[in-house]
């Protein structure tokens, strides 16, 4: 699953772990995934990542690489 939210800056994100959980959720509830899978994506485009997906105890879990491209701090 891809992202794109072009008004808070972001033009894509091709591998989106949040898009993932999602359907991830929809998928293993319906039957139509197992509770353990491996998702890639992004190759078409060059940026090619590999996701790992774990239900467990009612819990979607997403793992992978990652590549930080902005780090610091926000006080509220």
């Amino acid at each position: 699953m891809r992202a794109f939210a072009l008004p808070i800056g972001v033009r894509e994100d091709p591998v989106c772990g949040s898009v993932n959980a999602g359907i991830a959720q929809w998928l293993i509830d319906s039957g139509q995934a197992p509770p353990s899978y491996e998702a890639s994506q992004g190759a078409a485009i060059g940026r090619d990542g590999i996701l790992s997906i774990r239900f467990i105890d009612g819990n979607v879990w997403v793992g992978g690489a990652s590549l930080t491209c902005i780090h610091g701090t926000v006080q509220l």
